[in-house]
């Protein structure tokens, strides 16, 4: 699902993409032409800084949850509705740059990552830059590293770089493949609508590994482990978040150590712990790699509201992935994620049911890559 940003209003026509072009490689160094020299260089902060933000300051809201309280009644009030399309697509706008969007029987929803960023690094500096039609937001961290995002005119991702202090640059997520063609709200492609379901063939306990109960080398295994079956192709992150069955190729371990409260996002101080072993074994995935993507993906139970739901588990993977960062030293890029609302129940049940409130992560850079086993 299509989650990165809310799509600007400038009206821009999107950059049309040279056909036959190729993407560059995900998670390796950018080889020679993939930008241009100096693209994503250093000019000074008050070019293309963003209105009301001072470099260091803190992003609005409160942490966690990116919302003041995690107040869903507050959060219901401040929604803003929108028609496109002659009334076919409806767009509800959340005040913290999150979008809700409803389209032809689709319900999705896109959020700013670079919010995430912003709060698990405190002391970055932030500047929003123009690169054509392209927006790029460079966030540079105190340890002088930069991760850079770019967007086309639409707000969809285009890909996700970090560049060290020495200018060497990396590509973490392509999100664009040259030659074929975007939508506003990232369709997708036929291709990824008629994979087959993956055929599973290890046992339940290494495809799906609960948190709870299991050894910190079953962990590391699960999110270390190449794919079940063969990758096609290189997918965008957009692909890959939409696609259900596409995720289904790599394992999932589900945190079932921690759940949340009906309504609720946040997640107290003293259930920080339960997410130990998870931050253990991403750490060990990215001491061998360190441009490992991994996807974090809410869920909830059935009670509520489609738009509640979806929002609230949006918000849930959010939190998750920002105290991975704050607390377990888990880079912000490193991580992506995904709000389901109540697709996919663990417990099948309409009625309320903590265990269904929960998040999942999987290791998507085979994804991404299009690695085969």
């Amino acid at each position: 699902m299509p989650v990165e940003i809310a799509p600007n209003r400038q009206g821009m026509p999107r950059p049309m993409p040279q056909p036959g072009m190729r993407p560059p490689p995900v998670g390796q160094p950018l080889p020679p032409g993939a930008q241009r020299p100096g693209e994503f260089g250093r000019p000074p902060f008050d070019q293309g800084q963003r209105p009301g933000f001072a470099p260091g300051a803190p992003a609005p809201g409160v942490f966690p949850g990116a919302f003041p309280g995690g107040n869903l009644d507050e959060l219901r009030r401040q929604r803003r509705e929108r028609a496109e399309d002659g009334g076919r697509r409806v767009i509800i706008e959340e005040p913290d740059a999150r979008m809700i969007i409803r389209d032809g029987g689709r319900l999705i929803i896109r959020h700013d990552e670079t919010e995430r960023f912003r709060r698990s690094y405190g002391g970055a500096d932030v500047r929003v830059l123009q690169r054509g039609g392209n927006q790029v937001t460079v966030i540079r961290q105190p340890n002088g590293e930069e991760i850079i995002t770019e967007r086309d005119p639409y707000g969809n991702l285009v890909r996700r770089i970090r560049r060290a202090r020495d200018g060497r640059e990396v590509i973490l997520i392509q999100n664009e493949i040259m030659g074929r063609p975007r939508f506003p709200y990232g369709y997708l492609p036929r291709d990824v609508m008629e994979l087959p379901p993956p055929v599973v063939v290890i046992p339940r306990e290494e495809y799906i590994v609960d948190v709870e109960g299991a050894s910190q080398d079953a962990l590391y295994q699960a999110f270390s482990a190449p794919p079940i079956m063969r990758i096609a192709r290189p997918y965008t992150l957009d692909e890959i978040r939409q696609s259900q069955l596409l995720r289904e190729r790599v394992r999932r371990v589900d945190v079932d150590t921690i759940t949340f409260d009906t309504g609720s996002w946040v997640l107290s101080p003293e259930q920080y712990g339960a997410l130990t072993g998870i931050g253990e074994a991403i750490r060990r995935v990215l001491a061998n790699n360190p441009n490992e993507i991994f996807l974090v993906e809410g869920y909830t139970d059935a009670v509520g509201s489609d738009e509640d739901n979806l929002t609230l588990s949006d918000r849930r993977a959010e939190t998750v992935a920002t105290v991975l960062t704050q607390h377990f030293g888990i880079p912000a890029e490193n991580l992506t994620t995904q709000g389901y609302g109540e697709q996919y129940l663990k417990i099948d049940t309409q009625g309320p049911e903590r265990r269904n409130r929960r998040v999942t992560i999987r290791r998507i850079t085979p994804l991404l890559q299009g690695q085969q086993r």
